[in-house]
C-alpha cells in the first residue's frame, strides 16, 4: 500500500508540473519570425519527416449541450458530413497547424476545427453564418449585442485553460438558449457581419470577471447619471438707452460662506468615498486570481471603417458591453477569424492587448491561413514604387499570379439560415426572466405580458455591498392601459414617483406621493396640451394647494389656496360633502401709483378711495360710490368663482386618486389589434370572417356546379316552366348523366385493354430476345413489368368501384331532381 501511495503522489506531482509548464507556455511572449538561410534538400526532407511525426491532439471535453437533447436525425446533411471542399480545408488547416507548432513550439495549439453537434469537425470560419435579421431593432451593434446577452444563458467552459472541444451551430444554440463564450461570439459575429459590420471572433485570454460574467464589481449603467449639457444663452449686448438692471442686494460674504460650506461637505463626501474605494481595492488585492492571464475567453472585435465605425473596439457577448482595445480586462489574443479567413496573432502580448495593431494585412503581425484574404497588405512607400524597374514589376506580377493560382477561398457556411421567430424575439430572456447582479444593484428583466401588471424591468439599488439594505427601486412597465411606464420608489424617504406616457384619462404625466390617501403631500404634473384648462402642475399639502397654468386666455398662471381645519359633523360624510374650509385673508388686486394734484392733500382723501385700486389721474366717474360698489361686487364674484374652482380641483384630486386605485387593482394591459394570439376580440372577429368567407365559397361552388344549367339554357331566363317542360328537363338530365357513367366505364375498360395489349407485346418481345438481352435490358423489362401490372391493378379496381357506385349516383341525382325547387312543383303532380 505504501508503494502504491508513493506512486500516486509521484503522478500527482508530475501532473502539477505539467500544468505549470503549460501555463508558462501560454504566458510566454510570442516570438517574432526571422529570416533564415535557404534550406537544402536534406533539410527539407528532415523537416517533412518532423512535420509528419507531429500530431495535433485535441482533448475531449464535455459539451454544454448533451447529445441526448439533440435529435441528430432531424439535422440537415451539412451538419452530419463534410463536402469535398470542406475536407480540403481541413487538410489545409492541419498542415498549417503542424507548421505553426514546429515554428512556435511554445505556443498553445490553434483553435481551428472543433466538433459540431453531430461530432463532425468543422472549421471555425464556416460556423459563422452572416445573417441580417428582419427586425429593425437588430440593425445596430449595441441592440444585437444586448439581444444575444439577454436571449442566451451563460455556461462556463469545461476547462478554463483551453478552448472547447465542441462548437455548435448558432441554430442549435438559439434553440437551447445557452452556450459558452465561443457560442455567444459566433452568434453575435454572424449578426454583426450580416448587418454590415467588420466583425471577428477572437480567441484569447480575459480577466476572471470577464470569463465568469461577474458584474458585482461594476456599476450598473442604469444608475449612472448622464451629464446634461447646458447650453449657455448668448448674451445680447445692452443697448445704449436701456434701463439698467437693479442692483444685487444679496450679501457676497454670505454667498461665499455658503459656497465654502458646500465645498467642505463635498470634500468630506469625496474623502469618505475614496476611503471606501481604497478599502475595497485592498480587499480585492487580497483575492488574487491564481489563473490570471491563463483563462481562455472569446469576444468580438469590430474594426473601424464599415458602418461608419470611427474606432475599433471590443464587445463582450456575455454583458453586451463595449470596451476599448486598450482595456485591462483583455489580456491576450491567440487568433481571430471571420467568415472569410483565419488570422494568428504574431505580436507580443506581454502588456495585454494594449500594444496590438489590428492591421490584418500585415503578414508580420498577423499570419493568415488562406491567401484569398480581403485584407490588403501594407502598401509600399511611394519612393520605392518610383524606383522599381520593369523587371521588378514583372516579378511582382508573376508572383501575384502564382499566389492567385494557389489561393483557396473559404467554403460557404454549413449552418442553416439563422431565424428568430417573433415570439422568441419578444420573449428575449430564457423562460422570460433574467437577473443580473451589479455593484450595490440588482437588475431584473421580464418578457412583455409575462407579469400581469406589465412589469418588464426592475432595478434595485442598495446601500451596502452585501445588498441587504435597499435604497431605492425603479420599475419599468409596458403595455399598461393607464400608460404607466416608470415607478421610482425611494425607501429612505418613502417617496413614490410615477411617470406616465401621453394618453392617461386625466392627462397625468408625473405623480409624486408618499401615500394614496387624500389631503396628503403630493405633486401632480399634467400634459397641458391635453387639458382644456392649461393646468401643468398641482402641489398639495394638508393645508395648502398650489396650481400652475400655462397658455390660458384669461392669463391665469398661478393659484394658491390655504385650507383651515375641517368642521366636525355628526354624520360620517366624505370629503366631497364636507370639504376643507378655505382661508382667504384678502383679495389682492393690481395697484398703480396715484399722482396727487397740488391742491389735494393726503388728509382729505376719503377712506373708500384708499381701499380701491389706485389709478393714475382718476377721472370724475371713479369718485362715485356706484363705481366703487360695482368694483367690490366684481371682486366678490371673482372670489366666489375662485373658491368654486379650488373646490373643483379638490374633487379632481379625489377622482384621480380613486382612478389610480382602480388602475393599480386591475392593472389591465393593452393588446394590439395585430396581436392575434393575445387579442381575443380580434381572434373571434377573424374566425367569424373566415366562417363567412367559407360559406360564401361553398355557395359559389354550388352555383358553378348547377347540374340543370345546360338543360335550362334553351328556355328564357326567369320564366316559369310548364309541366311538360319540367319533365323534359328531368329526363334529359338523367339521360345525360347515365351516358356519362357509361362513357366513363368504357374509358376505364379501354385503358385497361390498352395496358394489357402493351404488356403482352412486351412479354412476347422478352421471350423472343431473352437469350441476347443485356443486364440493363432485363432490368428495364422487370421495372416496366412491375409498373404495368400496378397500373392494370389500379384500373381494375377503379372499374369495379365505378360499377358499384354508378347506380347509387344515378339514384342520388334522381332524388335531388325531385327535390329541386325549380322542378318539385311539376314533378309531384306528375307522380
Amino acid at each position: 500500500m505504501e508503494v502504491l501511495k508513493e506512486k500516486v503522489e509521484e503522478e500527482e506531482e508530475a501532473e502539477r508540473e505539467e500544468a505549470a509548464e503549460r501555463g508558462k507556455k501560454m504566458m510566454r511572449p510570442v516570438e517574432m519570425r526571422r529570416e533564415e538561410p535557404p534550406m537544402t534538400q536534406e533539410m527539407l526532407r528532415d523537416l517533412e519527416k518532423k512535420l509528419s511525426e507531429i500530431e495535433i491532439v485535441i482533448p475531449e471535453q464535455p459539451s454544454i449541450i448533451t447529445k441526448d437533447t439533440i435529435d441528430i436525425s432531424k439535422l440537415p446533411l451539412s451538419y452530419q458530413s463534410n463536402t469535398l471542399k470542406e475536407e480540403h480545408l481541413l487538410e489545409v488547416a492541419d498542415n498549417f497547424a503542424r507548421q505553426y507548432s514546429h515554428l512556435c513550439p511554445d505556443r498553445v495549439p490553434l483553435f481551428l476545427h472543433p466538433l459540431n453537434e453531430c461530432g463532425v469537425p468543422k472549421f471555425v470560419s464556416t460556423t459563422i453564418r452572416p445573417t441580417l435579421m428582419p427586425y429593425p431593432e437588430l440593425y445596430n451593434w449595441d441592440s444585437c449585442a444586448q439581444f444575444v446577452s439577454d436571449f442566451l444563458s451563460m455556461v462556463p467552459l469545461p476547462d478554463p485553460l483551453q478552448p472547447p472541444s465542441h462548437l455548435y451551430s448558432s441554430t442549435t444554440v438559439l434553440k437551447h438558449q445557452k452556450g459558452n463564450c465561443f457560442d455567444f461570439s459566433t452568434l453575435l459575429c454572424s449578426m454583426l457581419i450580416g448587418a454590415g459590420y467588420d466583425a471577428y471572433c477572437v480567441n484569447g485570454y480575459g480577466s476572471q470577471d470577464l470569463c465568469h460574467m461577474d458584474l458585482t464589481r461594476d456599476v450598473c449603467p442604469l444608475t449612472m447619471k448622464h451629464k446634461e449639457v447646458v447650453q449657455e444663452e448668448e448674451k445680447v449686448p445692452p443697448k445704449k438707452y436701456t434701463i439698467k438692471p437693479p442692483r444685487d442686494l444679496n450679501s457676497r460674504f454670505e454667498q461665499e460662506q455658503e459656497m465654502k460650506k458646500q465645498e467642505e461637505l463635498q470634500g468630506e463626501e469625496e474623502r469618505r468615498r475614496k476611503e471606501e474605494e481604497q478599502r475595497l481595492l485592498e480587499v480585492e488585492k487580497a483575492k488574487t486570481d491564481p489563473l490570471h492571464g491563463l483563462r481562455v475567453h472569446s469576444w468580438v472585435l469590430v474594426l473601424s471603417g464599415k458602418r461608419e465605425v470611427p474606432e475599433s473596439f471590443y464587445i463582450d457577448p456575455f454583458t453586451a458591453r463595449s470596451y476599448s482595445t486598450q482595456d485591462d480586462h483583455f489580456l491576450g489574443i491567440e487568433s481571430l477569424w471571420n467568415h472569410k479567413n483565419y488570422w494568428v496573432n504574431m505580436q507580443d502580448c506581454w502588456n495585454g492587448c494594449k500594444d496590438l495593431v489590428f492591421d490584418l494585412g500585415d503578414p508580420v503581425r498577423w499570419e493568415y491561413l488562406l491567401l484569398g484574404t480581403d485584407k490588403a497588405p501594407l502598401s509600399v512607400a511611394e519612393e520605392e514604387d518610383d524606383t522599381m524597374n520593369d523587371d521588378d514589376n514583372d516579378d511582382v506580377e508573376n508572383l501575384g499570379k502564382e499566389d492567385e493560382d494557389k489561393s483557396f477561398d473559404m467554403p460557404s457556411s454549413w449552418v442553416e439560415q439563422i431565424e428568430i421567430s417573433p415570439e422568441a424575439f419578444e420573449t428575449r430572456c430564457p423562460n422570460g426572466k433574467k437577473v443580473i447582479q451589479y455593484k450595490r444593484a440588482k437588475l431584473e428583466k421580464w418578457a412583455p405580458y409575462l407579469n400581469s401588471n406589465g412589469l418588464v424591468c426592475r432595478l434595485t439599488t442598495y446601500e451596502d455591498l452585501e445588498c441587504t439594505m435597499t435604497l431605492e427601486i425603479k420599475e419599468w412597465f409596458q403595455n399598461r392601459e393607464d400608460t404607466l411606464q416608470l415607478r421610482h420608489i425611494n425607501k429612505s424617504t418613502g417617496l413614490n414617483i410615477d411617470y406616465f406616457k401621453p394618453g392617461h384619462p386625466q392627462a397625468l404625466r408625473v405623480h409624486a406621493y408618499k401615500s394614496m390617501q387624500p389631503e396628503m403631500d403630493r405633486v401632480m404634473e399634467f400634459y397641458e396640451t391635453a387639458r382644456v384648462d392649461g393646468l401643468i402642475k398641482r402641489e398639495e399639502t394638508p393645508k395648502t394647494m398650489t396650481e400652475y397654468y400655462r397658455g390660458r386666455s384669461d392669463f391665469l398662471s398661478y393659484r394658491h389656496v390655504d385650507f383651515g381645519d375641517r368642521v366636525k359633523k355628526l354624520a360620517l360624510n366624505s370629503a366631497e360633502s364636507n370639504p376643507r374650509p378655505m382661508v382667504n385673508h384678502c383679495i389682492t388686486h393690481l395697484t398703480l401709483n396715484c399722482a396727487l394734484f397740488p391742491p389735494l392733500c393726503h388728509c382729505c382723501l376719503s377712506l373708500s378711495l384708499c381701499l380701491l385700486p389706485s389709478q393714475v389721474e382718476p377721472v370724475e366717474h371713479t369718485k362715485k360710490l356706484l363705481y366703487q360698489y360695482e368694483a367690490m361686487m366684481k371682486l366678490k364674484n371673482e372670489e366666489k368663482l375662485s373658491r368654486h374652482q379650488a373646490w373643483e380641483s379638490e374633487l379632481e384630486v379625489l377622482e384621480i386618486l380613486k382612478l389610480r386605485e382602480e388602475e393599480e387593482g386591475a392593472h389591465t394591459l393593452t393588446i394590439s389589434i395585430y396581436d392575434t394570439k393575445r387579442n381575443e376580440k380580434s381572434k373571434e372577429y377573424r374566425e367569424a370572417m373566415e366562417h363567412v368567407m367559407h360559406e360564401e365559397h361553398l355557395r359559389q361552388v354550388e352555383a358553378q356546379l348547377d347540374y340543370l344549367a345546360p338543360f335550362l339554357a334553351p328556355f328564357p331566363p326567369g320564366e316559369k316552366l310548364t309541366h311538360w317542360q319540367a319533365v323534359q328537363v328531368r329526363d334529359e338530365c338523367l339521360s345525360d348523366f347515365k351516358q356519362r357513367l357509361i362513357d366513363k366505364a368504357n374509358l376505364i375498360q379501354a385503358r385497361f385493354e390498352k395496358e394489357t395489349q402493351e404488356l403482352q407485346k412486351q412479354q412476347q418481345w422478352y421471350q423472343e430476345n431473352q437469350v441476347t438481352l443485356t443486364a440493363e435490358d432485363k432490368a428495364w423489362y422487370l421495372s416496366y413489368y412491375s409498373q404495368a401490372v400496378f397500373r392494370m391493378r389500379i384500373l381494375e379496381q377503379r372499374l369495379n368501384r365505378h360499377r358499384e357506385l354508378a347506380p347509387l349516383k344515378y339514384l342520388a341525382l334522381e332524388e335531388k331532381l325531385h327535390k329541386d325547387p325549380r322542378l318539385v312543383e311539376f314533378l309531384e303532380v306528375f307522380i
